[in-house]
């Protein structure tokens, strides 16, 4: 294992090798428990070990790294930060926390050497520890008691940087104020984590001598920090290099099923019933489009597609969101009371440790490369709204404030939640009386998704059916007797439709947004254009939302989401129908009820793509008992059908395959 471990870290010119503690504790238990115990002493002399080790199979390693270190990895105890005692110095321990602030990178000196001031004579090298300077008493060539300054060219300096470590907000008990710890990263480990990060620090807990906390106490009062040696951060679990080659093949492998799409969709929100439309949406975003740089860089094209989910209370568009922020790659969750218009673009403070002015990026600032979700969006302020115009359609926030100017990154899919005027939508009311956005906002969305709470007894019924199943189902005592007696379980559409896990969702979307750049094709172009075409006709006798070139892009954007979702390196057909058909649905849910039913029709080659083949599968059905009685009949056998009509399973799936039917599980359930 650690001969490939070492080849990976000198492929990727590294210089932490990452050594398991269980592995260490199974070979060889007193190296594990001297580590535990006294690794002040001990990782050094590893360190050394390590260095030895790789130079012997790659000889001129140390051209590169000078110094290889040893990363204690995966330490079976992990401790509270309010819960480390005085039992805890100078050994190993391993915390978890967010991480709230950290310095820039100083360096800091590990080996110091000193001119004589009088003859000239370099004293040292003298190791340097964190605690205390190293003072010389004599010059050991004149015997004089100095002045020494120090060498500056060839003292040995290393990275240093300072990060303060906070409790989880969740771990915190209740009532108490979450406590925090300084936590001191050295060489290869800067960087690594950023504010707003959850991390686990493995490290020495060890102290200082404070001086201000002398004269405050008036008695000898240590100050403790913790030498990090290793850390892990928690969103690391499904990041794109931690992907093993066996989870590719799997992922290829599945994205060669046909009904890869149906499973994916399914697998968005299972313990929600219904709502494939905003189903549908969130997948589209979460996958997102290819995003372009037009001639030479000047003028870019975002991939990501935004969506704003508008509807009746009690919809579960909360829910929607949250199921998102666990799912997705580099998600922040804001609601719009609770976000101010710094806190979603990027704020400038004044840093209380160096007295400058400093740059703090918010929630899009944060979301870079990821999704941002805003619920009550209608409950934010104007201004504030006007903030994240910017940023929704160029991806980036300009910045003017206590003389800095800059412009940030945010390239973020943006998911809102909002409630109509009064609480209810009105259908018999033009969008714009129903919401209280405005039209530069509402553009920049893709996917406007319009969820009614209608009454409709049968789809009542169920719902509730399912409701009542699904608590039924997770409460703690039935969890494992729901495992054992599956069979009289009420059954779920994520069930029948072999939704994938949660945990190989979200793989796969690691890996498609990684690997898979889907190409638009001439033909879909042309598809694309017709359908905007009609739509802005229509548009002018509606009141829905505007239709405006930003739904071209948009359509663009949807097709390649689709594509990436089943791993096609080129859009097909079906991607632009259900791009369209997304579209179309959007644009008619704006509309008022009597013009709906018009648009409708008008549209109805587009909306039919995929809705539901149980129709044309009973035509097809109908077909082949025709034939049959008729071929009955040629051959004088027409009385032989008293109990029905025998037809063969395979013939009928085979006619089915004719008429580009290929999933026949809905049909027969």
């Amino acid at each position: 294992v650690y001969k490939d471990r070492i080849e990976e870290m000198c492929v990727a010119n590294k210089q932490s090798l990452e050594i398991t503690y269980l592995h260490l504790s199974s070979e060889c238990a007193s190296l594990a428990m001297f580590v535990a115990d006294g690794p002040t002493h001990i990782l050094p002399i590893y360190n050394e070990v390590a260095r030895e080790v790789v130079l012997m199979f790659f000889e001129t390693y140390d051209q590169i790294h000078q110094d290889i270190f040893v990363r204690i990895v995966g330490l079976p105890i992990i401790d509270k930060i309010r819960e480390i005692r005085k039992t805890h110095l100078n050994v190993l321990i391993r915390i978890g926390g967010v991480v709230t602030r950290r310095t820039s990178v100083f360096p800091q000196m590990q080996q110091v050497q000193y001119d004589c001031g009088k003859c000239g004579w370099i004293v040292g090298p003298y190791i340097q520890n964190s605690e205390t300077e190293i003072k010389v008493a004599t010059c050991p060539n004149c015997q004089s008691k100095g002045p020494f300054s120090v060498n500056v060219e060839k003292t040995i300096y290393r990275n240093y940087q300072k990060l303060t470590l906070q409790e989880s907000p969740g771990t915190v008990p209740a009532g108490r104020l979450p406590r925090q710890k300084d936590i001191i990263m050295t060489d290869d480990l800067i960087d690594i984590a950023r504010p707003g990060d959850e991390i686990e620090v493995t490290g020495i807990y060890t102290n200082n001598f404070d001086a201000s906390l002398n004269i405050k106490n008036g008695f000898p009062v240590f100050a403790t920090v913790v030498e990090a040696n290793y850390i892990s951060k928690k969103a690391d679990a499904f990041a794109a290099y931690k992907l093993t080659d066996e989870d590719k093949a799997e992922i290829v492998k599945l994205s060669k099923d046909p009904t890869i799409g149906k499973k994916i969709m399914a697998a968005i929100a299972p313990s929600i019933h219904g709502h494939q439309n905003i189903k549908t949406a969130l997948a589209l975003a979460m996958f997102g489009g290819e995003e372009k740089h037009v001639q030479g860089k000047h003028h870019r094209l975002r991939g990501d597609i935004n969506v704003l989910l508008l509807g009746d209370p009690g919809v579960a568009k909360s829910q929607f969101l949250k199921f998102v922020e666990k799912t997705g790659q580099r998600t922040v969750y804001t609601t719009g009371k609770g976000a101010s218009a710094v806190g979603l673009t990027a704020a400038v403070h004044r840093d209380p440790v160096a007295k400058e002015w400093t740059l703090e990026g918010g929630a899009l600032v944060l979301a870079d490369k990821g999704i941002c979700l805003i619920d009550e969006f209608d409950k934010m302020n104007d201004q504030d709204r006007v903030s994240i115009h910017e940023a929704m359609e160029q991806q980036s926030i300009s910045i003017s404030k206590a003389g800095i100017v800059t412009t940030l990154q945010a390239r973020c899919s943006v998911i809102a939640a909002a409630n109509p005027v009064g609480g209810r939508y009105d259908s018999s009311r033009t969008f714009a009386e129903n919401v209280e956005l405005t039209e530069p906002i509402l553009s920049r969305f893709d996917i406007l998704c319009v969820v009614k709470d209608v009454v409709d007894p049968v789809t009542d019924e169920r719902l509730a059916k399912f409701v009542v199943g699904s608590h039924h189902r997770s409460h703690p005592k039935n969890a494992a007797a729901t495992a054992a007696g599956a069979a009289n379980a009420a059954p779920t559409p994520a069930e029948s439709a072999n939704a994938l896990p949660h945990d190989i969702l979200r793989k796969y979307i690691t890996y498609a947004k990684q690997f898979c750049k889907p190409k638009l094709q001439h033909a879909d172009a042309d598809k694309i254009s017709r359908v905007y075409a009609d739509l802005r006709r229509e548009f002018v006798t509606g009141q829905g939302v505007p239709i405006a070139v930003r739904h071209v892009e948009s359509l663009i954007r949807m097709s390649e989401a689709s594509a990436r979702m089943h791993l096609r390196e080129y859009v097909n057909d079906n991607d632009v129908n259900l791009a369209i058909q997304t579209c179309l649905e959007s644009f008619i849910s704006t509309q008022k009820y009597s013009v709906q039913r018009t648009l409708t029709r008008k549209f109805k080659s587009y909306l039919t793509f995929q809705k539901d083949f149980n129709a044309l599968a009973l035509d097809v059905l109908r077909l082949l008992v025709r034939e049959a009685v008729h071929y009955n009949e040629m051959i004088g056998r027409s009385g032989s059908f008293k109990d029905g009509v025998p037809i063969k399973v395979k013939q009928f799936e085979d006619k089915a395959r004719e008429y580009s039917i290929s999933d026949l599980e809905p049909f027969y359930t």
